[in-house]
């Protein structure tokens, strides 16, 4: 039977329960709760998705099916089956008979985060895809969390979105209220309200909102009906689905891809202080160094493991790939001395063949025992943007520009006044809704100014990048077939090949249909499709999504190269340090010069968090 203390303890949270299953009052617009109580509708009320959705959805699925039914994984478990650490060996991976992985091994301790690193293409999310799927043998106490793409649009709100993920929590809560009508004093309801109290079930609305804000929804946002929302806002509402059930094993692929820089600032404050499995694929080095605690490479079809973070790995990794060279050297010249002196000696005198004899046998035991490999280095990757030729300046002039979208609506920038060269290199900043992709277009002609003028050089022709570029492309076409269409007055194929080539697409990529590609590959499809229009203006709206680290660097070496100007929107901070010189900051309707660099920018966004979100830092101190 229980003891006093615990029917005192099980009356509080019984209580506590009752309390949690009352209406909640909504707050208004401005955050504050209103005097109407309004009824929790359950999950299933909450509004579904509408049926054009539904149908896409299911498209989706099915071609996920698809995948998995093109997939061979095989692997054995070597780490105990209770155990919380996961180490499988013999892990071979193969898609369409291609092999990704072989006879490698997949370590994934407790506590540590890691980053899967590798080049486009080379089958990380394939990887995450089968560890999510449970395609390799992973303990089914270990619960797994993958996220694969946004929420679809629905009547339900972000906040209901984000809550209902956590059906363990509703099926404990609804558990504890059956259990308190029939016996309040019942061992099984102690240990239910014990593991609520872990949960924090009664403070889970308030964390799936400090989520969300932490993503960039404001009070108002949250309760907005998710069909009002872009992809991109609907992904966010995925991610915080992800962190707010805090799985043992969580895996993100590219999660920084649709959020602005203040949202990547608050997203890698947050992950460091996971404290379970952690497993994310990222193009940006920033954030790798800030959230990982471990480095995964996927390379030459095999997982090597690294401790420490991305510039951690890059000084182990050249350390021991020297080290391996030099083994390889001495090795190779120990095998030509050898089989030199076998050659000379091994039919001289008795002595010298005794000699020779015995060479041999150490030459044959080195050869038994496996010799080093020579390192085989990442296929080096480069850009190219053609030359545009100069045109005198001001090529673009904003002169009192005022925009928004409708005649009610609010105004997105109030009286702007600029110029933009040949020789400007800017990167705008600023939170999610300020206008920078807005201000791009504007200066393309996309959208008109509302009030003021943009003057434009009568020659200037105008590049633009941006994340739905990839829509254009025929996907039944190889990329051979598409920029022969887009450019018919390159009639050789071959000199399209070496054009094609120039950005990272080789051999059978260049021919096979571009469905069958990777989002990287697409993306470097659209690269060479944009550097051949050959502007003077490149105005670049996040470009490194879906690109590998290598990628980046490639396209940032172009950038430097460039004879023209460059604008550019982009969430990954060792892009904006590598090529902007100055920083644009949109917000409140205006844009200003920030007075430092982004560095200097990313220190100014974190310590607006320490002010908005008090226990973020606190955690962040205790890891």
């Amino acid at each position: 039977m229980p003891s006093d203390l615990a029917k005192k303890k099980a009356a509080k949270k019984k209580e506590a329960a009752k309390a949690r299953q009352r209406p909640r009052r909504v707050p208004d617009e401005n955050g504050d709760a209103g005097t109407e109580p309004q009824e929790v509708r359950p999950p299933e009320a909450n509004g579904t998705a509408l049926p054009e959705v539904d149908a896409l959805t299911k498209e989706l699925e099915d071609f996920e099916l698809k995948k998995a039914a093109a997939r061979a994984v095989t692997g054995v478990l070597a780490s105990h089956p209770n155990s919380t650490d996961v180490h499988i060996i013999n892990l071979s991976l193969t898609f369409h008979g291609q092999e990704l992985l072989s006879d490698t091994k997949l370590e994934l301790n407790s506590g540590r985060r890691y980053g899967l690193i590798g080049l486009n293409g080379i089958g990380k999310s394939m990887l995450l895809s089968a560890i999510g799927k449970r395609e390799v043998p992973i303990p089914e106490h270990i619960d797994i969390y993958h996220l694969t793409r946004e929420m679809p649009p629905s009547d339900k709100t972000p906040l209901q979105c984000v809550m209902e993920v956590d059906t363990e929590r509703a099926m404990l809560e609804r558990e504890a209220e059956r259990l308190a009508h029939e016996d309040a004093e019942c061992e099984k309801l102690l240990e239910l309200y014990e593991r609520l109290e872990e949960l924090d079930a009664d403070k889970a609305e308030a964390r799936a909102s400090r989520i969300l804000h932490g993503l960039g929804f404001t009070p108002a946002m949250q309760r907005k009906k998710l069909k009002d929302f872009s992809g991109g806002w609907r992904m966010r509402v995925a991610l915080a689905r992800a962190l707010f059930i805090r799985p043992f094993m969580l895996l993100l692929d590219e999660p920084t891809n649709h959020l602005d820089l203040d949202a990547c600032v608050w997203l890698e404050e947050e992950l460091k202080t996971f404290k379970r499995i952690l497993v994310l694929i990222s193009h940006s080095q920033d954030f790798l160094n800030g959230v990982c605690t471990n480095i995964i490479h996927m390379h030459n079809r095999k997982l090597k493991y690294y401790t420490g973070n991305y510039d951690q790995y890059v000084k182990t990794r050249l350390e021991l790939e020297e080290n391996q060279m030099k083994r390889f050297h001495w090795e190779q010249d120990q095998i030509a001395h050898m089989k030199n002196y076998i050659a000379r000696f091994g039919h001289g005198s008795a002595k010298l063949a005794r000699q020779a004899q015995s060479k041999e046998k150490t030459l044959q035991k080195m050869m038994a025992s496996g010799l080093t490999e020579r390192v085989v280095n990442d296929k080096t990757l480069s850009f190219y943007f053609p030359p545009c030729g100069k045109i005198p300046p001001p090529v673009i002039m904003v002169q009192n520009v005022s925009f928004r979208y409708t005649k009610d609506g609010p105004w997105i920038y109030n009286n702007l006044e600029f110029g933009i060269d040949l020789d400007t290199r800017v990167a705008l900043v600023g939170p999610n809704g300020a206008g920078k992709s807005t201000l791009l277009k504007l200066l393309t002609g996309e959208l008109l100014p509302t009030d003021g003028m943009i003057r434009k050089h009568s020659h200037v022709k105008i590049g633009r990048y941006h994340q739905h570029l990839q829509e254009q492309l025929d996907l039944d076409l190889s990329p051979l077939e598409y920029m022969l269409k887009c450019y018919p007055e390159i009639k050789e194929k071959e000199e399209m090949r070496k054009i094609i080539g120039r950005y990272g697409l080789t051999g059978k990529q260049q021919v096979s249909p571009i469905r069958n590609l990777s989002d990287g590959q697409k993306c470097r499809v659209c690269f060479a499709w944009l550097a051949w229009q050959n502007p003077h203006m490149l105005f670049l709206d996040e470009p490194t999504n879906h690109l590998d680290i290598e990628t980046i660097d490639a396209l940032a070496d172009a950038i430097n190269e460039f004879e023209g100007g460059m604008m550019l929107v982009s969430h990954d901070f060792r892009l904006i340090q590598q090529v902007a010189q100055e920083i644009w900051v949109c917000e409140k309707q205006t844009i200003t010069k920030w007075q430092g660099d982004i560095l200097a920018y990313k220190e100014h966004l974190k310590s607006k968090l320490v002010d908005e979100d008090p226990q973020l830092t606190k955690r962040t101190h205790n890891v």
